[in-house]
């Protein structure tokens, strides 16, 4: 595909980027051609959010619909939307989404019993979980909601590939997206104990004879003071701090307190010290883990980790600085942080230094396209398909394997494997070839403004504006005249070759253009 991959080498080049070569050497020239004019064509019809606003809700959602769009508007901007977003409370109005998969409502007892009789597999239920995860930021209103219980699922990372967690992931995932916006120490002290944390990482087998030190550690090391703040014996103090809280494996599964199981005597972690002296130490978990809540160095982590994922990857101390100390005056509350985090000089200056990662990709693309999915009928239905096509991208959402979630720096979702996957995808979803059940992809004819013919140039510029929220650039254009073998001046209607074969390409070239991949 030579005039593919010229067209995406200049969709991604400075403007007049030279052309280039495909074939063999050319013969001399016998007549000297007229010089064609990239000049970007302006379709101001369709309307953009301007960049400062596409630039925050970019980053706070997964893709500018026009519906989006026209709320931000709506609203009185990008900072009065956004305080909109975080004022509504945790409600449950969005919880009903996409509501397709049952098994997904079931007890663990009895997601257990079918797993163990073969009835459905505990991963097979994990799947049903992330094509409803996925279809929820595809299809959910409270945009920033959703991208905010991606980042503390990632924080609080019990991966969906582990042996049984089935049958306490589900609510697991729940109990996080109830205080995604809520206060830190809420989160900690719910996700710690939860069933499916204390399996995950051997609490729930733990004992005063045989404190299992995975908890202790991550707890310290990945959710809340950071590497750097805390040594070996902060780590043995924590562990046997957290003994008792235990899991009916392999039984109920439930979580339960176990005052027998829990280790006494004086307990020392980072400036936190009690005597420990009662058997049942609920009382002292809870009050150890609000002091971790309120530590300063976990109000700095959760500042760089936020600065990491919404701003850039070269964190900014600064920024870290002013973040951590909003966290600490608001009683770890994240509202206040966040507003400060897009109100800050630091995230305004950030515009396209992220980069879309798979899962964000690909629900990006059916939002954007304006692809509509339906109930599912069969395993090839597109709602039992988008979790697969995020994988094909290098990573489903909660399949990695560590503790330390998921990587949400550029450099792991820049490689030419991933561009070359997210490519593949895009050429299937514009041409509607997968997948093809239980979905509608847009007309061809519904890529023209209101249906009507269009000089090229200005379709361009229209399909910037439509996908990318942005203008056309002469890079751009060049790349989608290489594409379709267009002219810039060529108009565009009902017969003309570009809307009858060629449209899926020109798209394509546009979803693949870097612009799309920068969030």
């Amino acid at each position: 595909m030579p005039t593919r991959r010229r067209a995406l080498r200049l969709a991604g080049g400075a403007a007049g980027t030279a052309v280039v070569a495909t074939g063999a050497a050319a013969a001399p020239a016998v007549a000297t051609r007229p010089k064609v004019s990239y000049r970007p064509g302006r379709y101001p019809q369709t309307a953009i959010l301007k960049p400062a606003a596409r630039h925050l809700v970019n980053r706070f959602s997964y893709g500018i619909t026009p519906r989006l769009a026209a709320e931000v508007r709506a609203a009185g901007g990008h900072l009065a939307w956004f305080d909109q977003q975080l004022a509504t409370a945790y409600d449950g109005s969005a919880d009903n989404l996409c509501d397709w998969w049952p098994d997904l409502h079931l007890d663990a007892v009895t997601l257990w019993e079918r797993n163990r009789m073969g009835i459905r597999g505990g991963w097979e239920v994990m799947w049903d979980y992330g094509n409803r995860v996925v279809m929820r930021r595809m299809t959910s209103p409270r945009q920033v909601l959703e991208v905010m219980t991606e980042f503390w699922e990632n924080h609080f990372h019990v991966p969906t590939t582990f042996d049984n967690i089935h049958v306490s992931r589900i609510g697991y995932g729940e109990t996080i997206r109830q205080r995604a916006l809520g206060r830190f120490e809420d989160l900690l002290q719910a996700t710690v104990v939860h069933p499916a944390m204390l399996t995950y990482l051997g609490a729930a087998t733990s004992t005063k004879a045989h404190p299992n030190e995975n908890l202790g550690r991550e707890l310290l090391e990945l959710h809340t003071l950071g590497i750097g703040s805390f040594g070996e014996d902060d780590v043995k103090s924590s562990a046997r701090i957290l003994t008792g809280h235990r899991v009916d494996l392999y039984n109920t599964w439930a979580a339960y307190y176990a005052p027998q199981d829990h280790w006494t005597g004086p307990v020392s972690v980072a400036g936190f010290s009690d005597p420990n002296a009662d058997a049942d130490g609920r009382d002292l978990v809870r009050r150890y883990l609000t002091y971790l809540a309120h530590h300063p160095a976990t109000a700095r982590r959760i500042a760089t980790k936020l600065a990491r994922a919404f701003v850039s990857d070269s964190v900014p101390a600064s920024l870290v600085d002013q973040l951590a100390a909003v966290y600490l005056q608001n009683d770890t509350a994240i509202a206040p942080v966040l507003r400060t985090l897009v109100r800050s000089a630091e995230f305004r200056s950030a515009i396209d230094k992220k980069v879309r990662d798979a899962d964000e990709d690909v629900v990006a693309t059916y939002r954007v396209l304006g692809v509509g999915v339906k109930p599912p009928r069969t395993e090839a239905s597109a709602a039992n398909q988008v979790y697969w096509q995020t994988a094909l991208l290098g990573l489903a959402p909660f399949t990695w394997p560590r503790p330390d979630g998921q990587p949400v720096d550029n450099a792991s979702w820049s490689s030419a494997t991933r561009a070359l996957a997210s490519m593949a995808f895009h050429w299937d979803m514009v041409n509607g070839f997968w997948p093809g059940d239980s979905v509608q992809f847009p007309r061809k004819r519904s890529w023209l403004a209101r249906g009507r013919s269009m000089v090229f140039r200005d379709l361009v510029d229209h399909l910037s504006r439509l996908l990318l929220h942005r203008e056309s650039t002469r890079g751009l254009l060049e790349a989608c005249c290489v594409a379709v073998n267009a002219h810039p001046d060529d108009e565009v209607g009902p017969g003309s070759p570009v809307l009858q074969s060629r449209m899926p390409r020109l798209v394509a070239t546009v979803l693949d253009s870097p612009a799309f991949y920068h969030r």
